[in-house]
């Protein structure tokens, strides 16, 4: 019998998550983001149950090349652009709008030779300070990319820092506004905006971590009633039961002493298959439905829970790590992260099934 943990990825959660997305920004085009193979869900597993979007959104040009052999016909964006001058070829085969956040890749397009001319968004650094043009230079290299025959159209782009926390867009969008852009297309909404601030939506929309069911904040709270529907759930089993006194010690580090006698399990999860080897003593699991909790450390094939509020758990009872019944954010807060690193660590040797 092959060992018993399991990862789950629904693909109605994709169409539910995705409709809930589409009314959120009624007004604007969506970019489903479906960078790191789809937030480590499998981009092969997942696209077709997105094909309702409007365009896909990634980094990986082998990725890009994926959809379109497997028969994508929509826009694909680039989401950092291009980072060799023969990317562009593989950019104009395969129809693909890129990203351009630096002056080299503006002037790379400029003197390449393209047989059509291709789509470009127009990076602007709002604020983030990670990539993308100054505001006072933007509007020069607008005006020198509309006059750039290697390029169609040309669309502002930019990104929140905050538009998931109290700081909020209002800086960012004071600069974006103060540009008086109208004349192009704007794509600024990353899943914070999508949810809490409207006024972002404008033309595209980049939802990227809302399309897996978990929170842009972190924090399931802040979205747990928005409807959204967890993407992956990962389960595995009890393997062994231990009744301990008190006094016991459990795991590496001994990290964890029993203060009454107790009755713990054993589950087949740690750290080598993406589990948070950071999550300390009383992260959140569920067995056979019931809310319990880790004891001790996480260890590289294996971690243990108490099964004090499930008495009648024992080998081969299920265990689920996150997912349907409990949010990744959640056990992701307890562990010091967010669940955006647990959902794209799942480890390779984690078996997927697709429902």
């Amino acid at each position: 019998m092959p060992r018993p943990i399991l990862a789950t990825i629904s693909l109605d959660a994709f169409r539910h998550n995705l409709a809930v997305i589409r009314q959120k920004a009624c007004g604007s085009k969506i970019w489903s983001v479906v960078k790191a193979n789809a937030y480590g869900h499998g981009l092969d597993r997942i696209w077709q149950s997105l094909t309702q979007t409007d365009g896909f959104a990634l980094l990986d040009l082998d990725e890009a090349i994926y959809l379109r052999e497997n028969g994508w016909q929509g826009p694909i964006l680039l989401l950092e652009g291009f980072f060799k001058l023969s990317d562009l070829q593989i950019i104009n085969e395969y129809s693909l709008t890129t990203a351009v956040h630096s002056l080299w890749q503006l002037e790379a397009i400029e003197k390449s030779r393209l047989d059509k001319p291709i789509d470009i968004y127009l990076k602007l650094n709002s604020g983030m300070n990670r990539l993308g043009f100054e505001p006072e230079e933007y509007p020069m290299l607008v005006s020198r990319a509309n006059g750039i025959k290697n390029i169609n159209s040309v669309t502002l782009m930019s990104h929140f820092a905050n538009s998931d926390n109290e700081v909020g867009i209002d800086e960012q969008m004071a600069i974006i506004e103060h540009l008086k852009m109208e004349s192009l297309p704007h794509c600024l909404a990353n899943s914070g905006a999508v949810l809490w601030h409207p006024r972002t939506h404008r033309d595209w929309v980049r939802p990227g971590i809302v399309l897996y069911g978990a929170s842009p904040s972190g924090k399931w709270r802040d979205i747990a009633d928005v409807g959204l529907k967890a993407a992956m759930t990962l389960q595995s089993e009890i393997i062994a039961v231990h009744e301990l006194p008190a006094g016991r010690k459990i795991g590496y580090g001994s990290r964890y002493t029993t203060k009454r006698a107790m009755r713990v399990g054993t589950v087949a999860c740690g750290y080598a298959d993406g589990y948070p080897r950071h999550a300390p003593t009383g992260t959140p699991v569920m067995v056979n439905g019931v809310r319990t909790q880790l004891l001790g450390a996480i260890s590289m094939d294996m971690l243990t829970v108490d099964l004090t509020p499930c008495p009648q758990a024992d080998i081969g009872s299920v265990v689920e790590l996150w997912g349907e019944n409990l949010p990744v954010d959640e056990v992701a807060e307890s562990a010091g992260t967010i669940g955006y690193e647990l959902l794209c660590a799942l480890a390779k040797r984690v078996p997927v099934t697709v429902i």
